[in-house]
């Protein structure tokens, strides 16, 4: 049975209660654009069960299925052409991480140059 969180807007995205634009959808991912990018691509990939809140909560039972959103990630590049100049692949964990969501996510940003973190 797929966990959901009611107060979760990814939740509440991957039961379409909320519309997104789908980029990829699969039994366990989901994927959509970020409504506020950073680039001309900017993807998040999640999870489409409310499992983890965010990498910090992972044990290495979860290794595989996060190696999976990365996977996604690299085919989502690939697919948009950004692959060859280079994309930038973000997890942030927690408040002072920069997480908005407590729903684990990953961001596949590119389509131009990005600066330097930090």
């Amino acid at each position: 049975m797929p966990h959901k969180d009611p107060n979760c807007i990814f939740c509440k995205i991957v039961d379409r209660s909320i519309s997104s634009t789908t980029v990829f959808e699969d039994d366990e991912i989901y994927v959509f654009p970020d409504i506020h990018p950073q680039a001309p691509v900017h993807l998040l990939i999640i999870p489409k069960d409310h499992v983890l809140r965010s990498v910090a909560e992972m044990s290495e039972a979860d290794t595989a299925f996060v190696g999976r959103m990365v996977y996604r990630a690299k085919l989502l590049a690939e697919e948009r052409g950004i692959d060859t100049d280079g994309y930038r692949l973000v997890f942030n964990v927690r408040h002072h991480g920069g997480q908005e969501v407590d729903h684990i996510h990953l961001h596949l940003l590119g389509g131009q140059k990005l600066g330097p973190l930090g």
